[in-house]
């Protein structure tokens, strides 16, 4: 019953309609329209099977492969609601036929979640403040509030430069709300329904820009209103958001245009924001990330789908969201892994930025201070224009000195060789702060024990349980098991088990032994589960309330410390032999934006990197501070070895309770690939580098294909032949195009 939809624009007889649903079948579904207009693009509810759905019209046809007295009617529309248009219909069959996936699926997934419920999902509206009549009359406005009300006189003063809206007030204070609604009993303030409208002016506190910043914005603006992909190689601290705030400066003066900046981590978007809103206080701006709620997350949808929001920062799915005016899509920190969904569709966000700026005909700016090795090769063969900016921004901050510290020789006091522990010291007698990076969270990796060399399994996955000490917990990093830390050896009976290892919570609890005096604060996935703790812990460190600074990942990219001085990487030696031919490329990204946090400011920086391969090319590569000759050699490396970018893989993924079913299923794949693979070899089925997961078998067969046109014919060849057969039902399995995690 499937149909093309054709561009008709709504139906209002009893037609054929064709609706895009959320199940894994590639197909449309053919439903009458009954007595209902309907407008492609819109939302409805329609029976299917036993229960009811949430579908998307596509389109409207004269026939189908049913009778008419076959099809269901669609149960109801939901009106004055967004609706899709046919940019985002294009985006997504690329999306669903590049990544194997079905288009409803894929489709229904890209929108907030109150609209894939089946009720009404009403739009709210904007509200602003302003002062009222009798306040602009008022000469002495602030001697009106007492002073101890001090978010009051907070809020009437940034009422006093204009009107603002509830986000904009929301930046002042966490209690803005009870402030606004006693000015506004006191007849101080008025609410109104807030209107977009372009701006009059931007404010005039840009940074003056030095040779490189400037030619990158020259560069990016004469290439307006067409299809150019920029990278833009800056080292860390080379002001590469001012470049972005420059040209969105230029872009924005076109009226209703729309900005799109993409960026990795959640984490890293108040930040970004505020500098945005800062700069630009009258552009309506939105952010969409997991961490709003349903209701914000529609809103701001919304606000991206009308047009009304001109700049749209977010995570990787905002790169499906649509927006009308679209003028430019910037991507922060292009080489993140976090840009890579890793379940569902397993897009790149990244990658479909480029291909939506391709399609809506506008220039992409992509930023890194360690490109990945795939932007790279594209601006070594001129597919992207490569501009660099080699120097940091601030006057006088100069790039940090990197040294290593070769552990095989030093000796270690929980951890920390004397150099870097004389180093912490010299740093808090200076009255600067230091970051410790090491990228273990929790007590310690292992429980061990002494006699028999056990060490705690997760009873769920290939890995082992990791000590939280303080919460008295063994807990898998991978699924989430945890149990009580066990008293004795369940192998031997031994009662001396040992945690080993360094973590997070391990290397606090020896820092305040060492500096009793210091104000340390420990920043990972345990730490900052509350919604605004990561904030607030920033405003501390930007405060000077904190001496050191123990971080994972979270800390390593976007932050930017004045005082931070040394930065003490820790425990980085694993990822150098990882059977991951990605694995030392994100180790250099790594360390290499960790390392950045130092000396930002007119303050000299200095990295320490403890570790036993002191001599190794990417350690080398690090102290010269040299990412594009340690770049040409990894692109050797994967030239030689058959390896992206030089070409494309694929894998197909499979899992079940019992491995001989993923076997099973898996041979079955490798069977027909070999009788329809032309241009592309297949390797034959392998148990994946996590080979038990959430208490199921894992393995997989890997694709490779020196085309990409031939991997994709082969590919939409042989998932529908895979969907019918009786294996597939024994197994989860699902195709990975382009992965990042093997």
């Amino acid at each position: 019953m499937s149909s093309s939809p054709n561009h008709a624009s709504n139906a209002s007889q009893n037609q054929i309609v064709n609706v895009a649903l959320d199940v894994p079948l590639e197909r449309l579904f053919d439903y009458l329209s009954g007595n209902l207009s309907l407008r492609i693009g819109q939302r409805v509810e329609v029976p299917f099977g036993n229960r009811k759905m949430v579908g998307i019209v596509m389109g409207f046809s004269q026939h189908s492969d049913y009778t008419l007295d076959k099809l269901k009617t669609i149960s109801r529309s939901f009106d004055d609601e967004p609706i899709l248009d046919e940019t985002t219909f294009r985006l997504m069959r690329f999306c669903a036929d590049y990544y194997q996936y079905p288009f409803g699926q894929a489709l229904l997934a890209i929108l907030p979640a109150r609209l894939r419920q089946l009720k009404p999902a009403p739009m709210l509206r904007i509200f602003a403040y302003r002062l009222s009549p009798e306040a602009l009359k008022c000469a002495q406005l602030q001697q009106q509030i007492p002073a101890r009300q001090v978010v009051q006189r907070k809020l009437l003063l940034a009422l006093q430069e204009g009107e603002k809206t509830e986000a904009q007030l929301k930046q002042l204070s966490s209690v803005w709300q009870k402030a606004l609604m006693a000015l506004m009993a006191q007849g101080w303030v008025e609410k109104f329904e807030w209107q977009a409208s372009a701006p009059t002016h931007f404010p005039l506190n840009a940074q003056t820009l030095n040779a490189e910043q400037q030619a990158a914005v020259t560069g990016v603006l004469a290439q307006l209103s067409q299809f150019q992909a920029f990278l833009l190689y800056g080292v860390t601290g080379s002001g590469k958001t001012e470049v972005y705030m420059q040209i969105l400066q230029q872009v924005l003066q076109k009226p209703d245009s729309q900005a799109l900046i993409l960026v990795p981590e959640i984490n890293l978007t108040p930040q970004l924001e505020a500098r945005f809103r800062q700069r630009f206080p009258h552009i309506p701006l939105v952010t969409l990330h997991s961490h709003l709620s349903d209701g914000e997350r529609l809103h701001h949808w919304h606000q991206a789908q009308t047009g009304r929001a001109r700049i749209v920062i977010g995570t990787r799915l905002s790169v499906f969201t649509p927006m009308p005016k679209l003028a430019i899509i910037i991507v922060d920190e292009e080489h993140d892994a976090s840009f890579k969904q890793q379940d569902s569709m397993r897009y790149h966000a990244r990658d479909i930025a480029l291909v939506r700026a391709q399609q809506a005909n506008v220039p992409i700016l992509l930023g890194s201070a360690t490109p990945s090795l795939e932007s790279w090769q594209n601006a070594e063969t001129g597919k992207f224009k490569r501009m660099v900016l080699p120097q940091r921004a601030v006057e006088n901050a100069s790039l940090p000195s990197i040294y290593t510290l070769n552990t095989a020789t030093l000796p270690l006091q929980n951890g920390l060789s004397q150099p870097l522990i004389q180093a912490l010291k010299v740093r808090l007698e200076r009255g600067e702060q230091s970051l410790l990076f090491i990228n273990r969270r929790g007590y310690a990796p292992v429980l061990l024990c002494s006699a028999c060399h056990w060490i705690a399994p997760c009873s769920r996955c290939s890995s082992r349980l990791v000590v939280h000490l303080k919460q008295g917990k063994l807990r898998c990093h991978h699924c989430g098991h945890e149990q009580s830390i066990v008293r004795q050896c369940p192998s031997c009976g031994n009662a001396d088990l040992q945690a080993t290892g360094q973590g997070t919570q391990r290397l606090e609890e020896t820092l305040v032994k060492l500096f009793p005096q210091a104000k340390i604060a420990r920043v990972d996935r345990d730490t900052i589960s509350r919604k605004d703790a990561l904030s607030d812990l920033l405003d501390k460190v930007h405060a000077q309330e904190i001496d050191i600074l123990v971080g994972t990942q979270i800390l390593a990219k976007g932050h930017d410390f004045p005082n931070l001085t040394l930065v003490g990487v820790l425990d980085t030696d694993s990822a150098l032999f990882s059977p991951d031919f990605r694995a030392s490329e994100r180790l250099f990204a790594q360390l290499m934006q960790v390392a950045g946090r130092a000396g930002r400011a007119d303050k000299a920086g200095e990295v320490l990197i403890q570790t036993s391969f002191p001599e190794h090319p990417l350690f080398t590569a690090l102290v010269q501070q040299d990412y594009a000759n340690y770049a040409s050699k990894l692109m050797e490396e994967r030239a030689i070895a058959s390896f992206p970018p030089y070409t494309f893989m694929a894998l197909i993924r499979a899992e079940a309770t019992q491995y001989r079913d993923v076997d099973a299923f898996l041979q079955l794949a490798y069977a027909q690939v070999r009788a329809q693979a032309k241009q592309v070899t297949c390797y034959p089925p392998m148990r994946a580098q996590m080979e038990r997961l959430k208490g199921m078998e894992r393995g997989q067969i890997v694709l490779q294909s020196q085309q990409r046109g031939a991997l994709q014919k082969l590919l939409s060849q042989l998932i529908a032949p895979l969907r019918e057969s009786k294996l597939a039902s024994r197994v989860r399995w699902h195709v990975d195009v382009d992965p990042m995690e093997f």
